[in-house]
């Protein structure tokens, strides 16, 4: 879960918060209020929420310079200008916090409008309107695929799925037993296909936000074009299995979810099976991004055999 911890004031003479304001223009009302700083993480970089006093109005801003995840040595100032073209491009496609400036003076900072909300792990939680929630992003991830249609890099999915291995620091025996799995479905024509999509490439539940019957989805700093569309589908469903195979201590209450998301987008009766085909592949990538977040003993153990179950194709 996100949570935020006011660090700090602004008030009239802090240099930022004059940029903030010229950016903003007629949207802010009284230049002189004060600007309420609340950080939230957890996050891959510093990111802020400012409070508007007495305004009804507040950002958040993301700063590029200030990574706090394992990835920090990178162009700063490319990658905040990558996230706010895109950003750009998708508000004509899809509901999302409005991009709103970027400057590299302050530490790469890209701000967006700030959205309130309830988020889809909210009703992971309570599983009250769950059914209603998944159908809404089905729709939403859709959308985003359907009008991002470009080149398909088949390569690229292989090369993202090593780069989850790298990082996780398996033995030599589940690393060389997780590669001959996935040469299985290298030589497989199961991912093939004619084209390719931008993917979110991070549906996780934090990710999506509900204002009352308004979906926003949120972060866009990792998606990425020529990607298989179903990449999003088993991002989702990973994070399904997990959180009901961990925290409701069974695996199987998640299976009804996952159908009800992945018919909801698809179109018809094929393709949905053909969906449900490809499916493993990527939500064992999901469930591998997961496993490393420095998760239990007994909790990265559940993960790993729910993933070499997943990679296994039939005869």
């Amino acid at each position: 879960m996100v949570s935020e911890k006011l660090v700090n004031v602004l008030r009239p003479g802090n240099a930022f918060r004059e940029w903030l304001l010229e950016v903003l223009e007629d949207r802010i009302n009284d230049k002189n209020c004060d600007i309420l700083v609340y950080e939230l993480s957890p996050a891959s970089h510093t990111v802020c929420r400012y409070d508007f006093k007495g305004q009804n109005y507040g950002v958040v801003a993301k700063f590029y310079a200030e990574p706090t995840g394992w990835h920090k040595h990178y162009d700063h100032a490319r990658a905040m200008e990558k996230e706010f073209k895109v950003l750009t491009k998708l508000e004509k496609i899809l509901d999302i916090p409005k991009p709103i400036a970027i400057r590299k003076k302050f530490n790469c900072v890209l701000v967006t409008e700030h959205v309130q909300g309830r988020s889809l792990y909210n009703y992971f939680q309570t599983e009250d309107g769950l059914y209603d929630k998944l159908t809404a992003v089905a729709h939403l991830l859709r959308r985003l695929h359907d009008q991002t249609e470009s080149d398909y890099h088949r390569d690229s999915e292989f090369t993202k799925f090593h780069k989850v291995l790298d990082r996780l620091y398996l033995d030599t025996f589940a690393r060389e037993s997780l590669n001959q799995l996935l040469g299985k479905w290298w030589f497989s024509p199961l991912l093939d296909r004619s084209h390719g999509c931008m993917v979110h490439n991070d549906a996780n539940p934090l990710n999506y936000l509900f204002d009352h019957q308004k979906l926003y989805a949120l972060d866009f700093e990792s998606c990425r074009a020529h990607a298989h569309p179903v990449h999003d589908l088993g991002i989702m469903a990973a994070e399904l299995k997990n959180y009901f195979g961990w925290k409701k201590n069974n695996l199987e209450m998640a299976e009804p979810y996952i159908g009800h998301f992945i018919w909801h987008y698809s179109r018809n009766l094929d393709e949905f099976h053909g969906i449900t085909r490809i499916l493993p592949f990527f939500m064992s990538l999901g469930l591998l991004r997961i496993a490393r977040l420095g998760l239990k003993p007994s909790h990265r153990a559940m993960i790993f055999q729910e993933v070499l179950a997943c990679l296994k194709l039939e005869a």
